[in-house]
């Protein structure tokens, strides 16, 4: 999924208020419902190449239903399923790379408006229960009047390279054997990108950055994550690890990566993420298999 370009799905901002309009569409022929459990999965064909979509049936129930658009000339729903769907699942980490884009925009929508309905049910000025309005885009406290939107989180993820091109590449604890990836942190408040950046990767992996550049951002709901990537030249080139961030690391040359992918002990970051986007730009043509 290639992010950069013009979203296929229309979200229908101008008809958001109309419940009218809203029914209608969830009434019409060949409308749908992406059901999102609470890990995040939705339903799947076998192999995960496209999503199994649930037709919209019976009556419409705005408390729980939210229309996240129009695409392809269909209107799309999504709804926090209690249980994981049945059948075939999967989660955006997982599919991500393997949906034709409509579908894979459809379902990182539907995985981080299910995610903000889900956790943030209350009013956080009262504590009082809120309710879904224009048509699951917002929520609106009856008690005292406040309306919230869903919350984005900046973070920054930088593609590292030393004088000798090679890549900075880091594993965490919780990851399992030989995953590693680039490092990545979020924006605090007060910072810009570029100073969350030079802090991030200081307070990790103890190196100095110059020559920051944008490549591309991604939606990434775990829970409601927007990453904002770069590349950048390192300036200090000793590593000293935050062993409560990551467990090791090290500088990699092309042929080192391609050498311990091979042998099975290395792997790279899932190809439906932004830092296995960065680290194939890193790298050229004839990047590695993840």
């Amino acid at each position: 999924m290639e992010w950069d370009g013009v979203s296929s799905l229309d979200r229908v901002e101008e008809h958001r208020d109309d419940f009218a309009w809203i029914a209608r569409q969830w009434a019409a022929g060949g409308s749908v419902v992406l059901p999102v459990g609470p890990g995040g999965r939705f339903p799947v064909t076998s192999g995960g190449k496209r999503l199994d979509f649930r037709a919209a049936t019976g009556e419409l129930d705005p408390a729980t239903v939210h229309l996240l658009g129009l695409s392809a000339g269909r209107a799309v729903f999504c709804t926090a399923a209690e249980e994981e769907p049945s059948g075939v699942t999967a989660n955006v980490r997982e599919a991500g790379h393997l949906l034709p884009a409509d579908e894979c925009d459809i379902a990182f929508a539907a995985t981080a408006l299910t995610n903000w309905h889900r956790h943030e049910p209350h009013c956080s000025a009262c504590g009082a229960a809120t309710e879904p309005r224009r048509a699951g885009l917002m929520r609106h406290c009856p008690e005292c009047g406040r309306s919230s939107w869903p919350r984005t989180d900046p973070a920054v993820i930088v593609a590292v390279t030393n004088a000798d091109d090679e890549i900075l590449l880091a594993h965490q604890h919780t990851w399992a054997p030989g995953r590693v990836s680039v490092l990545a942190g979020f924006v605090e408040t007060g910072e810009s990108l570029e100073q969350a950046l030079h802090r991030e990767i200081f307070e990790e992996a103890g190196i100095r950055l110059a020559d920051l550049q944008y490549v591309a951002s991604q939606p990434w709901p775990f829970p409601r994550s927007l990453m904002l990537g770069f590349r950048a030249r390192a300036t200090t080139t000793d590593l000293v690890f935050d062993q409560e961030e990551l467990a090791w690391g090290d500088w990699y040359s092309r042929d080192r990566v391609r050498e311990e992918v091979g042998a099975g002990r290395l792997f790279l970051p899932m190809a439906s993420s932004l830092a296995n986007l960065l680290v194939r730009d890193w790298w050229g043509e004839d990047a590695p298999p993840v």
